[in-house]
């Protein structure tokens, strides 16, 4: 399973994300996106070395976060099972050939008699 299927599963859960420049983040989320955009409410953040800053609503942008930090009641055996089965690609059988295979030669350079 990938992380960001797990994460957009967090829905609603409290966690601490700790950024990549030290800031810590602690919030309750709200939703997580595809490029692990995560969306929060209730939060407190925490830039290194200063005072903590409650505020209503966060967005951090995937790529800033090093780490999440879930909570320890957590049930992560039901989180990481797969609702979907994956769907092996099927084998091109024998026969009629994908494309457009040998013995087509024109196409290719800027054509002739121009």
């Amino acid at each position: 399973m990938k992380l960001v299927r797990f994460l957009m599963k967090l829905n609603n859960e409290t966690v601490s994300i700790e950024l990549k420049n030290g800031t810590v983040v602690h919030g309750t989320i709200t939703g997580v996106d595809i490029s692990m955009n995560t969306h929060l409410k209730t939060v407190k953040l925490t830039l290194k070395g200063k005072n903590p800053v409650t505020m209503d609503h966060l967005s951090v942008r995937g790529n800033n976060i090093r780490y999440y930090i879930l909570p320890d009641s957590l049930n992560l055996e039901t989180l990481l099972v797969e609702e979907t089965p994956r769907v092996k690609p099927k084998k091109p059988t024998a026969g009629k050939p994908l494309g457009r295979g040998r013995g087509h030669g024109r196409g290719r350079g800027r054509g002739r008699g121009r």
